[in-house]
């Protein structure tokens, strides 16, 4: 059966097969939302997360380029050199570098695993943190459903008023990260 949003005068359960008795009836049950990647921005606990990261990437970003440095410098050297170098000579220096340029992203590869590992790790302790606060508000509304809005999800619609992201904000900022 094809039910368009207009016109359609089937009941819900007759289409899904299912009667109007069966499982749980909330009636005007209490919904929320929140918008996690606003907190994220928002929040102090968000800020530090995105200090924690920001300096956690610019450590390993500064090691990186010292070691192009050196790549650079090693390429500047046989390329001034290579004129005087025997053919051996300058095959082994060649060789020398093309080693420590694969050293050096295979290294690279590894940082950027390495950051995304302490990305997951942070955002997953922030989330825990965020669905904590939720819970606790949720249960002191006796809300029965809380759902993510925002970008990349699925809540096309709801009433401004539904919205805990604010009230999640303020109790978020009163609580310490790590």
């Amino acid at each position: 059966m094809l039910c368009v949003t207009l016109g359609c005068t089937t009941p819900s359960s007759e289409i899904s097969g299912i009667s109007p008795t069966e499982g749980p009836v909330f009636s005007g049950a209490a919904i929320g939302v929140v918008d996690t990647q606003w907190l994220l921005k928002e929040s102090k606990i968000g800020g530090q997360v995105n200090e924690t990261l920001n300096q956690f990437m610019k450590d390993r970003q500064a090691l990186l380029e010292l070691e192009q440095q050196e790549l650079r410098n090693l390429e500047n050297d046989l390329v001034r050199q290579g004129s005087v170098l025997s053919p051996e000579a300058k095959q082994q220096k060649e060789e020398q570098l093309r080693q420590r340029m694969l050293a050096y992203q295979q290294k690279a590869g590894n940082m950027t695993r390495e950051f995304q590992s302490k990305q997951a790790e942070l955002l997953g302790e922030f989330r825990d943190q965020v669905d904590l606060v939720v819970k606790q508000i949720a249960q002191q509304q006796g809300l029965v459903l809380v759902v993510e809005k925002g970008e990349n999800t699925p809540t096309r619609y709801y009433e401004s008023n539904m919205d805990l992201s604010p009230k999640v904000l303020e109790a978020l900022d009163q609580t310490t990260f790590r």
